[in-house]
């Protein structure tokens, strides 16, 4: 087949007749009230039937405005004005050209191992009861308060409890509020181990504060779907202190773990990796 022939029905194949135009599915809104009607109705599950109810007729309506306004005809023609677009710039351009031999670039070259992860989310996690024990000591003359506080998320059975119930000591309190707090800080030791490597210049203040914010301002909008127990009691002028505290901490004792070479580190030259050249010469070299 000749090759302009091949071009000519690869065009047609995409869309694009004799008559320079492009088939595209027909606008509609309706998928857009569909996706809000099934989020309606999986969060009536966790609020309240109403708003399932709501969600289920926004669905139902959209089913059907969707089917009218793609039926028969589901595609339209848009015309095409081809153009060349001429793509410049004043910056000086520098291309360096790799061997064949070596491996895709990875990024960082080094990085933390998974049990430097765990470290941190161990000493941050015991860092973070420190400001939550002074909370209840403080407030309410007693350190269980903060255990039992957070326990109350796995039991129903605790939501009417009194404060003076909340300040007394609870053997399966003490447990659950132990298992849930140390899979969270494994888990975001975990996150900072492989976070702190992509902010080399300043891992501690984004590990210590930029991160724990960010993670509070999350909670703070979602935990009274997770957990309205806790969300009717937590004090956030305290929990984001315990946050900052377990940042720090983490951070600190991630950044102190030594760091495992990648595998873009290991396809290096051996002069890089001995540090008898830099990489910066080693790109240079190709590029020339």
């Amino acid at each position: 087949m000749h090759e302009s022939d091949f071009m000519k029905q690869a065009t047609q194949h995409h869309g694009h007749g004799v008559d320079d135009s492009v088939h595209l599915p027909a606008p509609t809104p309706w998928p857009m009230v569909l996706s809000l009607g099934i989020a309606l109705m999986i969060t009536g599950m966790v609020t309240h039937w109403v708003i399932s109810l709501l969600g289920l007729v926004l669905t139902l309506r959209s089913m059907f405005g969707w089917f009218v306004a793609v039926l028969p005809h589901d595609h339209i023609s848009v015309p095409v004005q081809p153009e060349s677009i001429t793509i410049s710039s004043s910056r000086a351009t520098r291309i360096v050209v790799p061997v064949a031999e070596e491996h895709r670039k990875q990024l960082p070259l080094e990085t933390f191992s998974i049990t430097a992860g765990i470290k941190g989310g161990i000493v941050g996690g015991i860092a973070m009861v420190i400001p939550a024990a002074l909370y209840g000591l403080l407030r309410y003359h007693s350190v269980w308060y903060a255990v039992n506080l957070l326990a109350a998320g796995g039991f129903v059975s605790w939501a009417g409890e009194s404060n003076a119930f909340m300040a007394q000591f609870h053997l399966l309190g003490l447990l659950a509020a132990l298992g849930i707090h140390s899979f969270t800080t494994v888990l975001v030791g975990l996150l900072y181990g492989a976070m702190l490597p992509m902010f080399p210049k300043k891992p501690i203040l984004t590990a210590g504060f930029v991160a724990p914010l960010l993670w509070t301002g999350i909670l703070y909008s979602a935990l009274g779907v997770i957990s309205p127990i806790l969300n009717a009691r937590i004090d956030w002028l305290w929990f984001i202190p315990s946050q900052i505290a377990f940042g720090l901490v983490c951070g600190f004792i991630v950044n102190l773990q030594v760091k495992v070479r990648t595998t873009q580190f290991q396809s290096l030259p051996f002069s890089i990796r001995a540090g008898i050249h830099s990489d910066r010469s080693h790109k240079k070299d190709y590029a020339q």
